[in-house]
């Protein structure tokens, strides 16, 4: 990791562009603690290797990165649908047995989706009961519309994991702006930084957190979030036959050209979106209510932390061990970014409204 770049598989992966504030919460090492016997207890892993595998997420070391300043119990509450969303990902979406069965997934996302919705709700699925409890922890300690965002997040993130799969199915890749569409839905940042209001206690009022501008500096997170772990995943990926819809796959289609040109376009893209998140955060940020600025501070350690936990959990690079936190002093940033073209990104109208002179 101290190196200029990571090699995978003869590709080169440029050291990360990412000029934003590190932090971790203090006791990170004893809410992790709380955590792994959560997940010990919860019910949601089918074996000993499952269980151990989602442990060694270090979804708290993840969300401490997110929301340093969280009280205990609101930072563990939050991890653990971390932890949660991992296991659900690989044992239900990723390359499950419903990863290339929409319908199947479809019936169950929506059983998943009612039970964060309703605590009333029944279902079959050993993920059902674990998410309840989850939220009902969340409701043990938020207003009920911080709640109900989780849950719109929640829908958010599940119907992009079934566009995924839709795909999947048809074996159909998609072009680049389908794509950063449906990524920003499939990766989970939406409920991911959902959890900022939740662990953090911010209360960001309606008018200001649905702000056009303050939508677009979301959104710039999630898919910074998403295509860095795009990253952080292509060994996995490349190693286990498992690269199918990621950024890269998609610019080798879009450009017709070979991976590491992909990787040197994905990189350019996501550092001119880098780039339209701090001109456009720095000018929100002076008028902004405390609350405002607590949820963008977040968005800021979420992508840095982001990458300070993908550069070395075992989930991405299958070292066996998860290094002393005092690693992140040897990670490599690059010092400046790949592309400075100004404007929206080419052939992704999708996005391209993060760029209007007017966001307010």
């Amino acid at each position: 990791m101290g190196s200029p770049a990571s090699r995978v598989s003869g590709v080169e992966l440029p050291p990360v562009y990412c000029p934003f504030e590190s932090a971790i919460h203090p006791r990170v090492r004893q809410v992790e603690k709380r955590a792994v016997e959560w997940i010990r207890d919860s019910g949601m892993c089918a074996s000993e290797r499952e269980r151990a595998w989602t442990v060694a997420t270090h979804s708290t070391d993840f969300f401490a990165r997110f929301a340093p300043v969280a009280d205990d119990d609101r930072l563990l509450a939050a991890a653990l649908w971390v932890y949660w969303g991992f296991a659900f990902d690989d044992a239900r979406c990723d390359t499950g047995p419903l990863s290339s069965r929409p319908s199947e997934f479809n019936a169950l996302a929506g059983q998943v989706q009612r039970a964060c919705e309703a605590d009333s709700a029944r279902g079959s699925d050993r993920f059902v009961g674990a998410l309840q409890d989850i939220v009902r922890r969340f409701r043990g300690f938020a207003p009920p519309t911080q709640v109900s965002r989780f849950a719109h997040a929640h829908r958010a993130w599940l119907s992009g994991v079934a566009w995924q799969i839709g795909n999947q199915a048809a074996g159909r890749m998609p072009g680049l702006d389908d794509f950063l569409a449906m990524r920003l839905l499939s990766s989970g940042g939406e409920p991911t930084f959902a959890l900022l209001e939740l662990a953090t206690g911010a209360q960001v009022p309606d008018r200001e957190l649905h702000r056009p501008a303050v939508r677009a500096l979301t959104e710039m997170a999630i898919l910074v979030a998403a295509l860095d772990n795009d990253g952080h995943s292509l060994h996995k990926e490349l190693a286990g036959g498992e690269a199918d819809q990621n950024v890269y796959t998609v610019l080798m289609q879009e450009l017709s050209c070979p991976l590491q040109d992909a990787v040197r376009a994905a990189t350019g893209l996501r550092d001119r979106v880098v780039l339209r998140f701090v001109q456009l955060h720095d000018r929100v940020a002076p008028t902004a209510g405390s609350d405002l600025v607590t949820y963008l501070q977040g968005l800021r350690y979420g992508m840095r932390g982001n990458n300070e936990w993908g550069l070395r959990v075992p989930r991405y690079i299958r070292s066996g061990y998860w290094p002393d936190e005092m690693d992140d002093t040897l990670l490599t940033w690059a010092d400046k970014p790949s592309d400075t073209r100004p404007g929206p990104v080419e052939g992704a109208p999708s996005i391209a409204w993060w760029w209007d002179p007017d966001l307010a």
